[in-house]
């Protein structure tokens, strides 16, 4: 089968497009998952690379689970055991990637990002949605609880009170609901979508690669370490920041008054 998800890099600016309008974009495949930490990988190992933005192809960002591989999972013939190793070396190691990825990643929700789906979109650092989007964490209403860390992204994202509320409900809510619980920082027309997600990106890229992807890292500590952990880890990574070519052009840039030229 085909990647799951199209890649162009534009200058210092990566766009991964999911690739399966049809099935509106599901998170169910090993090939899917497979295809998406391969991706996190590369991205990594570039350090041409300032900003991912993430998007979906087709009327949706993601619908998240197929139905139909859950009803296949809900059969005699695949055990408990089966289930538990098919999350852990499937949408829970693609989650680990893409959290652990040091580039900052723009969601930009074109669509319904329901379930599976709502999760990715909060794995990434920035949401941005279209005025069309509609977004639940909807596991409840088939009887099953977010397998792919959903309960531990969410309430950080919105708070435990709402998050609890669109968990145990299951409902959905649009656009303008999720820019007022803070779960996407703009709404725009859906012709604007990519454009909004392509400015804000380049807003990052134009800092050095070094600066960005260690200040995703502590933010990214911060949400697990103790305070004086990341006080410690802050100091060390100023440390090598204060000796990066990038610090000395910045420094130099703002005194000779110009444009930085970054490395």
């Amino acid at each position: 089968m085909s990647d799951f998800l199209i890649y162009e890099k534009e200058g210092a600016v990566v766009t991964l497009t999911m690739n399966e309008p049809e099935k509106r974009n599901p998170l169910s495949a090993s090939a899917t998952f497979s295809n998406v930490v391969a991706t996190m990988d590369r991205i990594h190992d570039d350090p041409g690379v300032r900003c991912v933005i993430l998007t979906g192809n087709g009327p949706s960002f993601s619908a998240g689970g197929d139905i139909r591989v859950m009803k296949q999972q809900a059969t005699p013939e695949v055990s408990e055991i089966e289930i538990r190793h098919f999350y852990r070396r499937g949408i829970q190691k693609m989650a680990r990637a893409i959290f652990d990825l040091e580039v900052p990643i723009i969601a930009a929700i074109n669509g319904h990002a329901i379930g599976a789906g709502l999760d990715l979109a909060c794995l990434c650092d920035i949401r941005i949605a279209s005025e069309t989007a509609k977004l639940a964490s909807s596991f409840i209403k088939v009887g099953i609880v977010p397998g792919d860390g959903g309960a531990w992204l969410l309430p950080r994202v919105i708070g435990m009170s709402r998050a609890a509320e669109m968990m145990l409900t299951g409902d959905t809510i649009d656009a303008r609901k999720a820019l007022e619980w803070n779960l996407v920082s703009q709404v725009v027309p859906l012709d604007q979508l990519m454009t909004a997600a392509r400015e804000m990106a380049g807003r990052i890229a134009q800092n050095p690669s070094h600066s960005i992807r260690l200040t995703k890292r502590l933010m990214r500590e911060s949400l697990r370490a103790p305070f004086d952990t990341v006080m410690e880890l802050s100091a060390v990574y100023q440390a090598v920041s204060h000796k990066t070519p990038d610090h000395t052009e910045a420094v130099n840039a703002f005194l000779e008054k110009r444009a930085p030229q970054y490395s």
